[in-house]
């Protein structure tokens, strides 16, 4: 039976959607609240679901010759894309620790960082296997997901917006409220599939993790230094270091299949037909 990944193409548009509503708030208004570096990491997170989507409709259409061709600008754009989440990482850190305070977002922002680097990794690592490849790739969106969702509650849900320091306590609903929709997206994308869907399992229970860290982190006052150490990493030195080193990792998976593929045995069969 012919696979059409209807359910995975519903994750990823739903996904863009969410992501466009969390944002429009910083964008609506007299005063726009995104900056150069924030503008960046829309386009790029963008860009890279808008890939996954393709690659999608690609295989759904059979169309498996641009399906490879999208799947050389992927490898090419994870490190892209992990690099402007070093730099915003950074970005935001710097900003709080030029104002003497502490980062709300700095573990969030660096442990997904580290997450889609991880995924994107293991993605190019087990090449080989297609459906584990493919659902690598896709899971990446379940940490966007749970980053679009908390901006949206915050933004439009009544019950999650912020409107004075008395309601600040809404900023932890509304983590906690995405943490479970992730978590319970990923568990059920991983029983469609037990087998091969174990990435949406470890991607949608990250960001329960990141949420068991800040609260480790804030108990043991460490935001401060935790900012104050990401910020001195400096922007752009943080860019280039994040684009080279993952590029460099990315290309180290990539020989490994190519290597494993002129390993395998050469079948009888095959021979003959030489």
């Amino acid at each position: 039976m012919k696979r059409t990944y209807t359910v995975e193409m519903v994750v990823l548009v739903s996904v863009i959607a969410l992501s466009l509503a969390g944002f429009s708030s910083l964008l609506l208004g007299a005063a726009p609240k995104l900056d150069g570096y924030q503008y960046l990491h829309v386009a790029t997170s963008l860009g890279w679901l808008l890939l996954l989507l393709s690659q999608l409709v690609l295989i759904r259409q059979r169309r498996f010759k641009s399906h490879r061709s999208v799947g050389l600008c992927i490898f090419g754009a994870g490190p892209v894309l992990v690099a402007t989440l070093v730099l915003l990482t950074v970005h935001s850190a710097a900003k709080s620790a030029d104002a003497g305070r502490a980062d709300d977002m700095v573990v969030p922002n660096v442990m997904v960082t580290l997450e889609v680097a991880l995924l994107v990794f293991l993605a190019f690592w087990l090449r080989g296997n297609r459906a584990i490849h493919g659902a690598l790739l896709l899971s990446t969106a379940l940490l966007f997901a749970g980053i679009a969702l908390f901006f949206t509650l915050i933004a439009w849900a009544p019950a999650y917006r912020i409107e004075g320091p008395d309601t600040f306590h809404r900023f932890a609903e509304a983590a906690q409220a995405s943490t479970v929709v992730v978590l319970l997206a990923g568990l059920l994308l991983f029983l469609r599939d037990r087998r091969g869907g174990w990435p949406w399992l470890l991607a949608g229970s990250m960001f329960a993790l990141n949420g068991l860290l800040q609260m480790l982190v804030e108990r043991a006052d460490f935001m401060q230094a935790l900012t104050i150490a990401v910020a001195a990493l400096g922007r752009l030195p943080a860019f280039a270091l994040g684009l080279g080193v993952f590029l460099a990792l990315l290309g180290v998976a990539w020989r490994r299949e190519a290597g494993n593929r002129g390993r395998k045995p050469v079948s009888a069969g095959t021979e003959a037909a030489r």
